[in-house]
């Protein structure tokens, strides 16, 4: 569970990386797994993905989210 004194910046984090236009839009958003570890957690964003039925892939320290639910087919 997300300590109390944090939840709100989390919340506000999530809420925040979940309305950019590529959201919207079923693109993918990329970000930093450092910046997540340290901002809310790597359990909390994928709760959030999951919850979304979206995608998430893990690669060179990013973290890659397709947004929308159409499967993913790694090519090479």
């Amino acid at each position: 569970m997300i300590p109390t004194r944090i939840a709100p910046d989390a919340d506000r984090w999530i809420v925040q990386l979940f309305s950019a236009r590529a959201v919207a839009e079923g693109g993918i958003i990329r970000r930093s797994a450092a910046d997540v570890d340290r901002l809310i957690g790597r359990d909390r964003l994928l709760h959030e993905v999951r919850r979304r039925g979206y995608r998430l892939v893990e690669n060179a320290g990013q973290f890659v989210i397709f947004c929308n639910r159409d499967p993913i087919r790694l090519l090479h």
